[in-house]
Formats: C-alpha cells, sequence, structure tokens
C-alpha cells in the first residue's frame, strides 16, 4: 500500500489538492476539488465510495459522478478512502469504522470551512455511512445513490431530519429495488425517491442522467453563493 505523503492542509485547498487526513485507524486519503469562483456557495460535499471488499474506492465512476454534479452546482467536494483502501491505512471495520472515517473527514470540513453548509452523498455501502453521519452532524443535504437497504441494517441508522434524495435504479441487480423503494415509504421524514427505468447498480450508460437528477433535485436547497472577501 502506497502512502500518502502531503499532510492535511491547516485550509480547505483553493485547487484540486489530494492529502491525508489523520482518521481514528490511522491516515485517510482523501481528494478535494472547489468550483469555479463565479459559480462558488458556502458549501461543501463529503462523498462516501461503495464496498471496500467489493473493490469500491473513491475514483468509483458514481462517486466521480456526484463529484462532479455538486461541483457543477458549486460546491466544494470531498472525496476519501475508506481504511484499508488505496493509501488509507487500517482495515475494514463493517461500517462501524468507516462511519467514524467520515465523522473525522466531515469535521475536518467544518474545522477549515466552519461558516459552510456540510452535505453528504453516498453510494450504495457509501449510502449507509452517509446516512449515519447525516443523523449524528448538522447536515443540510443527504444524497444516496442504490442504498444497501438489504446489505446493511438501516432499521437502527436515525432517520436524518435534512433533506433527502434518495435514487435507486428499477433494474438494480445488486440491492432490490422494491426493499428501497418500501424503505423511503417506511422512512419519516420521508426522502424524496427517483426512479430510474431499465437502471443496474453501477448505472452504466446512466451517469449523464444522474448527473442530472442530482443537480435538478437539489438545486432549490442550494446555500447563497459564497462571501468573495471571505
Amino acid at each position: 500500500m502506497n502512502t500518502v505523503q502531503t499532510p492535511a492542509p491547516g485550509r480547505f485547498p483553493e485547487a484540486a489538492a489530494k492529502f491525508a487526513l489523520p482518521g481514528p485507524a490511522g491516515m485517510l486519503e482523501v481528494a478535494t476539488d472547489v468550483a469555479q469562483a463565479d459559480i462558488a456557495r458556502a458549501a461543501i460535499a463529503v462523498i462516501c465510495h461503495p464496498h471496500p471488499l467489493q473493490g469500491g474506492t473513491m475514483t468509483n465512476k458514481v462517486v466521480t459522478m456526484l463529484e462532479r454534479a455538486l461541483r457543477e452546482l458549486g460546491l466544494a467536494t470531498v472525496r476519501f478512502n475508506f481504511r484499508g483502501v488505496g493509501a488509507s491505512e487500517g482495515t475494514f471495520d463493517n461500517g462501524a469504522g468507516e462511519t467514524e472515517d467520515a465523522l473525522a473527514v466531515a469535521r475536518w470540513v467544518q474545522a477549515v470551512r466552519p461558516r459552510d453548509q456540510l452535505w453528504m452523498a453516498g453510494f450504495s455501502f457509501g449510502s449507509y455511512v452517509a446516512t449515519r453521519v447525516a443523523g449524528l452532524m448538522p447536515v443540510r443535504q443527504l444524497i444516496t445513490v442504490a442504498p444497501a437497504v438489504t446489505r446493511l441494517d438501516f432499521s437502527v441508522v436515525p432517520v436524518p431530519t435534512c433533506p433527502w434524495l434518495v435514487i435507486q435504479g428499477e433494474a438494480d441487480e445488486v440491492v432490490d429495488p422494491h426493499a428501497v423503494y418500501n424503505f423511503v415509504a417506511a422512512t419519516r421524514p420521508a426522502p424524496t425517491l427517483v426512479r430510474l427505468p431499465d437502471t443496474g447498480h453501477f448505472f452504466h450508460g446512466k451517469l449523464i442522467e444522474l448527473r442530472s437528477i442530482v443537480q435538478d433535485r437539489v438545486r432549490a436547497n442550494l446555500p447563497p453563493l459564497a462571501d468573495s472577501s471571505a
């Protein structure tokens, strides 16, 4: 395993950057980016990747499309590898330790940009982690794509009170779509559910549509443009 050498900055980077952030099980590999200055908004999205033991990393194409969609809306973005993935230290911990990893990243975000809104997003396993964080921190928007409700116990996760967007492919071969629909229907406050016909778990051929859905459905919740004098 390679080790990220660049230490975590004391300020949020002003351009795309990769660095090592101290986490509860060792250093975490983190990648950040920022929106164009003329559209930048006072919010940062932390995006969580799929299952570490099934090839999930922060470079997953659904994760990178979520990052692109939110950055194009004006948010700064943070992706990171869970413990034991890429250059992140530690070993897989069945979601509990990975939630602690995400909390460490989110707390760093709050420390370096305390006036910005915190948004969370996740794909599959990452949806579970993002939802747990949203129940523990003052998250202003949650986005979960193909949440793994049949593989992880969402029933013990506190229900976030922030706006919550769930995007689910109707032909998902990994997560039972009907289980997701039932989960959404039973959740209060109710998330907003968007169903994509003819769409599998990995959104093959549907990434541009995913990007459009995310942007259309969260646009109304965007914070004001960032203060250029900050």
